[in-house]
């Protein structure tokens, strides 16, 4: 068996695998935020432009388009219901 400064080849491996874990992991909560962070912007936007568009034109296809389009994306029964305050 090898001896490098201490460890032997296998725990050093061990070590570098469980860093290797970890910073997977953190990449993977970094990749989540970052999507989370999109998605409230954009739902944000929307939002703005319907609560604030003029209804009577350029917002009208896009409540149009929410208002059809929402129901049949969302999933959960409490999801659906909100649905309806457009």
């Amino acid at each position: 068996m090898i001896i490098v400064t201490g460890t032997t080849i296998s725990e050093r491996l061990a070590q570098l695998e469980a860093r290797k874990k970890t910073l997977l992991l953190r990449l993977s909560k970094q990749e989540r935020a970052i999507d989370t962070r999109r998605k409230v912007l954009i739902g944000a936007l929307v939002l703005h432009r319907l609560e604030n568009g003029d209804r009577a034109s350029s917002s009208r296809p896009l409540l149009e388009w929410v208002q059809r389009a929402l129901p049949k994306f969302l999933s959960r029964e409490g999801d659906r219901e909100l649905s309806t305050i457009f």
